[in-house]
């Protein structure tokens, strides 16, 4: 178990390593950089799954990890495989369904799934469990970086659980959206060396809708390249704040400081 520094969750699960880029939003990894260090610090099971460029698009299983949170009596909100994505296409269905019931033993946590590959989470869904009910206790969301990746939000729609979505990292504005179903949104602007602009009212269109729509908002961050704080809006200046991740919610402007969650 690692104590997570993601703003919306407390704990890190990482019964897999390893991924593969799929969208724009891949091409600064947070999770690739960390792969990188962990394999320079000696860590065996990212020795194979990373190299100088990056991933090497080779999965690892961890099957000792997969009983961690049994083992963990307090009741934590955990972030599932936030070094890999679950559903992955080279991780096979039989190891998604040993780490789906170690969620249903281990009740008293709370577990959010967060992936780019939606499709396949839907044809596992149809594998293992057709028609069974919801877990509360279990979240999962998809990551949305521009108008191209919406069709994701289509796909998770149609999958019988609570729902959230990754707005992070915004790259464009988003457009309408359709929250029907969605439980939850959190909205970021990129972060670290050569982020990509983060223009504040892109956050605030989505803002607007999650409002009309009723669903809880959590912004996370305007990122280390905000733009947007010209006050008579006819050009779009960088902020230069403080904090290196845009995180410090006193730096932005009062209608973004909206920290709401799941209900």
């Amino acid at each position: 178990m690692s104590v997570s520094k993601i703003e919306w969750t407390n704990k890190a699960w990482n019964p897999l390593a390893g991924c593969s880029r799929v969208s724009p939003g891949c091409v600064h990894c947070y999770a690739e950089t960390m792969a990188k260090r962990l394999k320079a610090m000696g860590v065996k099971e990212y020795q194979e799954v990373v190299n100088k460029t990056g991933w090497t698009r080779k999965i690892r299983l961890i099957p000792a990890k997969l009983n961690e949170p049994l083992h963990w009596r307090k009741p934590q909100m955990i972030f599932v495989n936030s070094m890999s994505d679950l559903f992955h296409k080279d991780v096979p269905f039989i190891f998604i369904s040993s780490v789906w019931q170690t969620m249903y033993t281990a009740s008293q946590h709370t577990y959010q799934i967060l992936t780019k590959r939606p499709e396949r989470a839907l044809e596992w869904f149809n594998w293992a469990y057709m028609g069974k009910e919801e877990h509360k206790n279990i979240w999962l969301g998809v990551s949305i970086e521009n108008q191209e990746q919406k069709k994701r939000i289509e796909v998770l729609q149609r999958i019988n659980i609570i729902r959230f979505i990754s707005f992070e990292p915004l790259l464009e504005d988003i457009g309408e959206i359709n929250l029907n179903g969605i439980s939850w949104v959190i909205i970021g602007g990129e972060s670290g060396p050569g982020a990509r602009p983060f223009n504040i009212d892109w956050a605030r269109n989505i803002i607007r809708q999650c409002k009309e729509q009723k669903v809880p908002i959590f912004m996370k961050q305007v990122g280390s390249n905000p733009i947007g704080w010209d006050a008579n809006k006819l050009e779009y200046k960088r902020a230069h704040l403080k904090s290196r991740k845009g995180s410090d919610m006193k730096e932005w402007p009062v209608d973004l400081r909206i920290r709401e969650y799941q209900r």
